[in-house]
């Protein structure tokens, strides 16, 4: 292999982070040049604005920021106090209260001109964004995208979905009088795929044993592919961190820094205001995260604009249950877990509400024993520190003794 270039002095974490920080500098100075911004849910097509030349900032990835800086029950009893019920997505009551107050010490981003809605995650994406539009009075360009009912997206709902790609680039050109640029978009198209194969073959590295990395980096360096992966900078730093992994599995060594006596699969978004705690309890366990499908879903693989369009049909929660459960037993198999922590999300009603069935067939099809718990992705009032250490030492004894019943069964 190729020894790294002089570009690559810095490790790839460090760019990647000063990658998604740059993203939202750009969107300020754009909004200091007069230029129009937008706020955009995290699937939305990124190829439409980033083609277009336009800066816009993803409140979901705010709202994570938030929590995992400790403002998030401030935020979320901010917007308890607007009137909105804390049963409403704990991203959603942080943006709201953020459109109130306009500002927020953990980390402030610019006020937009416009939103760009996908619902291919959740429902309340339309309404939390329906809102924000009146309430600021500003523009909504929404792209719905069905649930899939079958395993494949066919050609009904890819003209259903592009019809509505063509009517948002021509309401951003009005918006923005920005014009659209067909070469451009296929730059940013290859630029994408790049990206995205990038950050699949390093999270890929996950299956060796013992994995290279911590599974908890991929929460932390996920970020750019969600706001910056059709740019040639975030191509770049994927490809190196899936090299500095690749280097880890010649040398044997990994970012987890104590011996990885059990490996999980994690389900489910990260409880970002309690991150270093739900890290560490496992990491004192010896246990790491060896399989997610949260973050390897901000990867979209296309080779055409048909199948673009349908990679955005292919994501968490807008798949068929049977793909949902057939996603993570792969996974869970590919890369040898012994078992399953299961995070049942107070935000997301979307993806907790098939988490019972998803964890009896993901338990009995991968011949894994699997455990819940209570938490929320950016609300801190949801977790308890005390169930999750119960629910992970009951899962440690389980695997523990599966592992030595196959070393018995060895021996003999």
């Amino acid at each position: 292999m190729a020894e790294l270039n002089k570009q690559e002095i810095k490790p790839a974490k460090i760019r990647l982070k000063e990658i998604a920080e740059k993203a939202t500098q750009d969107a300020w100075e754009a909004k200091k040049r007069g230029e129009k911004i937008g706020w955009c849910a995290s699937n939305f097509p990124q190829e439409i604005p980033t083609t277009l030349g336009i800066h816009v900032v993803y409140p979901e990835n705010h709202g994570a920021a938030i929590g995992a800086k400790g403002g998030g029950q401030r935020m979320c009893e901010h917007a308890e106090g607007l009137g909105y019920s804390s049963d409403i997505c704990s991203y959603a009551r942080i943006n709201f209260a953020y459109a109130d107050l306009k500002e927020c010490p953990e980390l402030n981003i610019p006020q937009p001109d416009f939103l760009l809605c996908c619902n291919n995650i959740c429902n309340c994406l339309i309404k939390w964004y329906e809102n924000l539009a009146f309430q600021l009075d500003i523009p909504l360009i929404l792209i719905d995208i069905p649930r899939l009912d079958a395993f494949e997206c066919d050609q009904d709902r890819i003209k259903y979905i592009r019809a509505q790609f063509d009517d948002c680039i021509r309401r951003l050109e009005e918006i923005t009088g920005k014009k659209w640029d067909e070469e451009r978009f296929k730059e940013v198209m290859a630029i994408s795929q790049r990206s995205s194969k990038a950050w699949l073959k390093a999270v890929d590295y996950m299956k060796y044993v013992p994995s290279p990395f911590s599974g908890f980096d991929i929460f932390n360096n996920m970020a750019v592919a969600c706001v910056a992966r059709g740019t040639l900078e975030g191509a770049e730093a994927f490809e190196q961190l899936a090299r500095e992994y690749e280097e880890n599995v010649k040398n044997g060594t990994s970012t987890f820094k104590v011996k990885e006596e059990y490996r999980v699969l994690f389900e489910g978004i990260a409880c970002w205001a309690h991150l270093s705690y739900t890290f560490k309890t496992l990491k004192n366990f010896g246990i790491n995260v060896t399989s997610t499908i949260y973050g390897p879903a901000f990867s979209f693989l296309y080779q055409n604009l048909d199948e673009l369009m349908a990679a955005y049909s292919y994501v968490p929660n807008c798949n068929i249950f049977e793909r949902e459960v057939e996603l993570r037993v792969k996974d869970a198999i590919k890369n040898k877990v012994d078992g399953a922590i299961i995070h049942m999300n107070r935000s997301c009603k979307k993806w907790s509400g098939n988490l019972y069935e998803l964890e009896r067939q993901l338990r009995e099809q991968a011949g894994i024993p699997t455990v819940m718990f209570d938490g929320d992705q950016s609300d801190p009032r949801a977790f308890s520190e005390a169930q999750y250490l119960t629910r992970v030492q009951g899962l440690v004894e389980i695997m523990a003794a599966n592992k030595r019943q196959k070393e018995e069964q060895n021996r003999e």
